[in-house]
């Protein structure tokens, strides 16, 4: 028998509607959108889609971890997953997931490679607009218009500099884990080498051949993912400066300025 896979317009999921995404690999579509709401604590294992696929929260957060690297995902972000790359999600609060599934054949247009796009108003409007359709939606003109101005959305969303690369060596792994866990703790290379028995230009050198940055690069993409959350949140750019071991909020504001092109003010406030 046939999945009855109706939905309402409430923003909630239809009970008949599949949260498995193993169930949206065979949907005739060249979109589908799988609906799922989520609690704080849950966590999806690793796996991986034939699609690309666009990994969206309408609302709440997530930690999504891949081979390549770590991100934090608030509302106003998604990640660009190319089709094939393992990828895991941990809920950080309660989750809306609204998650784009692409044929491959598109979705080659927007990549080889795990990217945050920014999330525009009008984005937004589409995605939840295509999440209440069907999954097997009715191809005529409005749903073909949806498709195709998500699409065009899509390749005008600006990609953000926000990748947290992750290591493998477990040293550096335990520094890393550490540092996220505490961000605003400010010690130097020499503390962590101390920490995990080796030696400052061990870790060094492990830095930049497992991560591409250096030590305070990668400590600064940390604080800067840390930083977009709380601002997102609602915090105070002082307190957000203060808490993350700034010396003042305008050293914080000239950070941010130089890794995302423009003061957390405007980021937060442009649309």
């Amino acid at each position: 028998m046939k999945r009855d896979v109706r939905t309402v317009v409430t923003g909630e999921p239809h009970p008949d509607r599949s949260e498995d995404y193993l169930d949206y690999l065979d949907v005739p579509r060249l979109m589908t959108i799988l609906v799922r709401n989520q609690q704080t604590g849950e966590y999806n294992p690793p796996h991986t889609h034939r699609h690309g696929q666009v990994l969206y929260a309408s609302s709440g957060v997530m930690r999504v971890v891949t081979p390549s690297g770590l991100w934090f995902l608030p509302p106003k972000r998604a990640l660009w997953i190319p089709a094939g790359v393992l990828h895991d999600q941990l809920m950080l609060s309660p989750v809306k997931l609204r998650s784009v599934y692409i044929e491959p054949q598109v979705s080659a247009r927007f990549g080889d490679s795990c990217k945050v796009l920014e999330v525009s108003v009008m984005l937004r409007e589409l995605i939840l607009a295509l999440a209440d359709q069907p999954v097997e939606y009715a191809q005529d003109s409005r749903n073909t218009h949806i498709v195709a101005l998500i699409l065009s959305e899509l390749e005008r969303s600006r990609s953000l500099p926000l990748q947290i690369p992750w290591p493998v060596d477990r040293r550096l792994m335990t520094v890393c884990s550490a540092i996220l866990e505490k961000p605003e703790y400010a010690h130097s290379v020499h503390y962590w080498a101390q920490e995990v028995g080796a030696s400052s230009r061990t870790l060094i050198r492990l830095f930049l051949k497992e991560t591409g940055l250096t030590f305070r690069h990668w400590v600064q993409q940390v604080r800067l993912a840390t930083a977009l959350d709380r601002l997102e949140k609602g915090h105070a750019v002082g307190v957000i400066a203060r808490d993350l071991g700034y010396a003042s909020p305008s050293a914080f504001s000239a950070m941010f300025r130089r890794v995302m092109g423009e003061s957390p003010r405007t980021f937060l406030t442009r649309e």
